[in-house]
């Protein structure tokens, strides 16, 4: 009794539950030998009275020992550590042990043609400023009422059933709140079975093209373009035909011409704030695109990006809340309402359209996260996200603004730039300055900014970069537009 006390230490302030305190506690010295196999316990009151804890707390400590195989408790003879312990660390399949590494190809041949290569996005180092694409600022998320949230939903024994196998089309919770939420604000006439929840727009692009397009199929994209989309667009194998992107979005007459002479399979779109530009599509515009998608039978990708972070005036209404014929695909993300860690996503479209996206995201991907999702929609009930939305809202033009006064007043000759009426960043041409060069000198100085050769075409450089504002205080913008200033 007096060794279990010596070993057993207990933190009432940690946020680790007492009785898995006490357990690790155990395994931790059975691991040691401290404890050895065979070795007689105390019953759960003794043990429970010597650390000055509820015994139930020791019953659920002694439970768990339990079903992980550290202990075995016989009727009437009392509680004692297995002889046979889990096993601590895994055998070798061969009996000699040959020391090697992963080789860095496999044996078996591969067409790495097919590979389409990205730069991977990782957390930027500690003490560098990163000037983004154009994400929200995590440090403004509502984590507390999401971890309380999908506490709620762990913890209640009628919410069990949300940690098992769910449906691939998403929780019907979560598609029931998304259908209100997308009526009231975009105006879609929609029921839950006109969505699918994925993760993510990206998961949404790539399952809606998938189904749409047959490799060698046309497909129609602004330039200059989104290129994560491009990229799925070229590993499906689709042909992609690029069309100019004016100060009123992506050129429609130049779509009509690649339609008359050309089976078009579908229009990839960003309507509300194009990426990269952050331009809008006018409505005559985003009508002519309906009217085209009805005469040449095409189906339309709309990209719902940054719909919620508009600051001049209210958003114009999707095409998809026009759309009567079932040509539009609409696809949209919580990522950049709430923070980019948090994969949700979602599809609206025709039900036989969603049964199919549903059938093919079951086999890329089971189910999405059951418990987060219904986390989400209790958000969603609870008014967390509307009234998030509006304080992002509020500050993101702030910042919008601050960033656009500081390119002004600091970098005025050397760039060029519309202030946004939304989105997250500015698109920004540095018509004098080499890209490469600068991007590689503000990163020895501190500052992550991108290079802006995703962008370019075989027959133009544009020489431009977006810079995300929202997720930089005034603080932060000022720092990295001070290296800016002092490297061009």
């Amino acid at each position: 009794m007096q060794l279990l006390e010596e070993l057993i230490t207990i933190d009432h302030q940690a946020d680790t539950p007492i009785y898995l305190q006490i357990t690790n506690a155990f395994i931790h010295n059975i691991r040691l030998g401290r404890l050895r196999k065979g070795l007689k316990l105390p019953g759960s009151r003794e043990v429970a009275d010597l650390l000055r804890i509820n015994r139930m707390t020791m019953v659920a400590a002694y439970d768990e020992l339990q079903a992980q195989g550290w202990i075995e408790m016989a009727p009437r003879r009392g509680t004692f550590i297995k002889k046979d312990l889990p096993i601590l660390s895994p055998k070798r399949i061969d009996a000699v042990q040959h020391a090697f590494t992963i080789p860095g190809k496999p044996l078996f041949p591969l067409d790495e043609r097919k590979i389409i290569p990205v730069s991977a996005s990782e957390f930027p180092e500690a003490g560098k400023i990163i000037f983004n694409d154009g994400f929200p600022d995590s440090r403004l998320a509502p984590v507390e009422e999401l971890i309380r949230s999908m506490r709620s939903f762990a913890k209640l024994s009628v919410h069990k059933k949300y940690l098992m196998y769910g449906g691939a089309q998403g929780t019907g919770l979560l598609r029931e709140t998304l259908a209100e939420f997308l009526s009231d604000t975009r105006g879609l006439p929609i029921t839950p079975g006109n969505i699918l929840i994925t993760r993510g727009a990206q998961m949404g692009i790539y399952l809606a093209a998938s189904i749409v397009l047959d490799p060698g199929d046309p497909i129609i994209v602004g330039e200059p373009g989104y290129s994560g989309a491009n990229l799925t667009f070229i590993q499906l194998g689709a042909r992609i035909h690029s069309v100019p992107v004016d100060e009123d979005g992506i050129n429609i007459d130049a779509v009509e011409k690649l339609c008359r002479s050309k089976k078009i399979r579908m229009v990839y779109v960003i309507p509300h704030h194009h990426n990269p530009t952050t331009v809008t599509l006018t409505p005559e515009r985003r009508i002519r695109l309906l009217e085209l998608s009805v005469k040449y039978k095409f189906a339309i990708i709309e990209d719902d990006y940054d719909y919620d972070f508009h600051y001049s005036s209210k958003p114009m209404m999707p095409m998809a809340s026009l759309d009567r014929h079932g040509t539009v695909i609409y696809i949209g993300t919580l990522t950049k309402t709430l923070a980019p860690a948090i994969r949700i996503g979602f599809m609206v479209a025709p039900e036989s359209f969603i049964r199919q996206a549903t059938s093919l995201r079951k086999a890329l991907d089971t189910q999405g996260d059951s418990l987060i999702e219904n986390a989400i929609a209790g958000l969603y009930k609870d008014g967390v996200i509307t009234r998030h939305i509006k304080k992002s809202v509020r500050l993101y033009k702030e910042r919008r603004d601050h960033l656009c006064r500081l390119l002004q007043e600091e970098l005025g000759r050397h760039v060029s730039f519309r202030t946004p009426e939304g989105g997250m960043s500015v698109w920004t041409q540095f018509p004098h300055t080499d890209m490469v060069k600068l991007s590689r000198a503000a990163y020895g100085k501190g500052l992550i900014i991108r290079d802006g050769t995703e962008y370019d075409t075989p027959t133009r450089k544009y020489n431009s970069v977006r810079l995300g504002f929202a997720s930089l205080n005034f603080k932060e913008q000022e720092q990295a537009v001070d290296i800016i200033k002092r490297l061009v």
